[in-house]
């Protein structure tokens, strides 16, 4: 039991990570750079990005229970790594929540971002928070790829 909660632990987090650095190095570089404007690409994005979030959320719910249920305590979320996959959750719920239903609204009253000036109030808000969502989202990659190495190291001990 102890090596299928163990493989639970590691598989939440790589696809959690994983889908992260497909979404970020792959999915978005090519929507932007083959659709013919940037509001169908931001409008791609804007479908996919929440459920990358919301499976990043469950996956870090996994993470969380698996690491309880192997210590037979909570307090297995003082350890480093599940304390990274809590940042990660919180992290990744601002930005769903916050962040981006911000962005959505913003790019509502806008209608289009593209044709939208850039020194427009309404654009260069939309843009701040765009900045504030990718690092948002890199803090999260880089959370998770700490979070896998300390829970090698933990289990490994």
């Amino acid at each position: 039991m102890n090596t299928f909660l163990r493989f639970l632990m590691f598989l939440s987090l790589t696809i959690w990570v994983g889908g992260i650095i497909y979404f970020s190095f792959v999915v978005a570089p090519v929507l932007f750079a083959t659709l013919p404007s940037l509001d169908q690409a931001g409008a791609v994005v804007g479908v996919i990005l929440p459920k990358l979030n919301w499976l990043g959320v469950s996956c870090g719910v996994v993470y969380v229970a698996t690491a309880v249920s192997l210590a037979r305590s909570t307090r297995a979320l003082s350890r480093a790594g599940a304390l990274a996959v809590l940042a990660m959750i919180v992290l990744t719920l601002v930005s769903q929540m916050g962040v981006m239903s911000r962005m959505k609204k913003l790019g509502v009253e806008m209608g289009s971002i593209e044709r939208t000036p850039v020194t427009s109030p309404l654009r260069r808000q939309f843009d701040r928070l765009h900045v504030v969502s990718v690092y948002l989202e890199g803090a999260v990659l880089l959370l998770g790829i700490g979070a896998i190495f300390l829970t090698v190291r933990e289990l490994g001990r």
